[in-house]
């Protein structure tokens, strides 16, 4: 029995790391810290890397609240969530 994802998990889990990409990379862009991003959102350096890594324990919710707090806009997040899976 082979086991694997369902096409919906694939597509969550490309979903989420296109999110984790667009942080990680306006993070750089701004210079930050993932300490200083994580006193931004009042949580913890951790939870800033797995946010970043794609990590399925964070939610899609807090990724994009993150991705807001830093200054991305809705057009950017919805391009984002357009190319999960394009790559």
């Amino acid at each position: 029995m082979k086991i694997g994802l369902s096409h919906e998990e694939v597509e969550l889990a490309e979903l989420r790391f296109s999110l984790a990409s667009l942080l990680l990379n306006q993070r750089q862009r701004l210079g930050y810290t993932q300490s200083g991003v994580a006193t931004l959102l009042g949580s913890s350096q951790s939870r800033v890397a797995k946010m970043e890594a794609g990590d399925p324990s964070v939610s899609i919710d807090l990724l994009i609240r993150s991705l807001l707090v830093l200054g991305v806009g809705r057009k950017e997040v919805g391009k984002a969530i357009g190319r999960a899976g394009s790559a």
